[in-house]
């Protein structure tokens, strides 16, 4: 069988679908993972076969891609290399293209929020290509996966196959310090992930919410990418920066200080770590509101002023408040009991055509 898995947005959305996607290759099918450009690096460093689908002519520094160019990018990549199961995510272009080509569609999501608004308003701007292509109305997806937990989701959610998440993020070597423990003390990882935006907005309120963790006998880590790395190495002292695989370094940490961004909450929610949010964005401000209605998070809005003093407060509460522990390990339970991605590709194995 092959199954053709689509990414575009951000690398969370690569990371997101690369379980399935592994889970579908080592059961022996065929898989490509169709990604823009600006996305290749990240596809690549995940294991499985990629390709851009990226037209050359906007390689080159034009403008980024349309829904049509995706959809003629992908109608052009049937034409020798026709899947017969198609996977995507928010997009409602890959779910075009699989009803145009006839094949089964899967959509699948890590959402919290209602997706109602943003899926009419894309119906909407993808009427002109149903028309073009001969197809009446855009189909329902043959499955709709959510790897949200559902204690998570809001009031009237879809009705969704559950689906573990199962973390995956860039590899490095590791040091011990990286997958142990510290003794005697709470450790407290901070990150922008992939955004640097976050830490260079709080500059001095960074620097001081460092000195209060440390002050309070806490190990810090800061996850940053190499360019910031540096920067903030001179910046902050004694404390580790650089790029941490999530993944490993979470189940060591009592609290996680970050952004909001979806790999970095599911990964840290996978491990049962409280966490202390600053929003970069709606999305994750609706993120973060799920995750503090459970009682696991703490939110603080980083463009209040002197949110520095609002952020050493909401860190000092939840290292110090067992129930915001507690209740995390309660999150972590429930992800950890929903079907693998291995269970979720034998349904999807034997999906109707439309």
């Amino acid at each position: 069988m092959k199954i053709l898995f689509t990414v575009g947005g951000s690398q969370a959305i690569v990371f997101a679908v690369t379980p399935l996607g592994s889970a579908a290759r080592n059961a022996g099918h065929e898989v490509l993972l169709a990604a823009d450009e600006p996305l290749m690096e990240a596809a690549e460093s995940v294991g499985l076969p990629a390709v851009c689908i990226t037209p050359d002519r906007m390689r080159y520094g034009q403008d980024g891609m349309t829904a049509t160019d995706r959809l003629d990018a992908l109608l052009d990549l049937a034409e020798v290399w026709t899947p017969d199961l198609v996977v995507g995510g928010l997009s409602h272009v890959p779910r075009v293209f699989a009803a145009r080509i006839k094949v089964p569609y899967a959509r699948q999501v890590w959402h919290v929020a209602s997706m109602a608004d943003r899926d009419r308003t894309a119906e909407e701007m993808l009427q002109p290509e149903l028309e073009r292509l001969g197809l009446g109305e855009l189909p329902g997806p043959g499955m709709f996966i959510n790897l949200c937990p559902p204690s998570l989701r809001p009031p009237g959610s879809p009705a969704a196959r559950s689906m573990r998440w199962v973390p995956r993020v860039r590899q490095r070597r590791l040091e011990p310090w990286v997958y142990t423990r510290p003794d005697g003390r709470p450790r407290v990882l901070i990150t922008a992930g992939t955004r640097n935006l976050v830490l260079d907005t709080l500059g001095t309120p960074l620097r001081r919410l460092v000195d209060e963790l440390t002050g309070a006998g806490a190990e810090v880590l800061v996850a940053a990418l190499p360019e910031a790395a540096e920067r903030l190495g001179a910046e902050l002292g004694d404390v580790r920066v650089g790029w941490i695989p999530l993944d490993v370094v979470a189940p060591t940490c009592d609290l996680a200080v970050h952004h909001g961004g979806a790999t970095t909450v599911a990964t840290m929610m996978n491990a049962g770590v409280p966490q202390m949010i600053i929003p970069d964005k709606r999305m994750s401000a609706n993120v973060a509101e799920s995750l503090c209605g459970f009682g696991s998070a703490l939110m603080v809005d980083g463009q209040r002023p002197d949110p520095g003093e609002l952020i050493g407060a909401a860190c000092r509460e939840i290292l110090s408040d067992p129930r915001y522990a507690e209740r995390a390990r309660l999150l972590a339970e429930e992800s950890a009991s929903l079907p693998t991605p291995a269970e979720v590709l034998r349904e999807l194995e034997v999906l109707p055509a439309p």
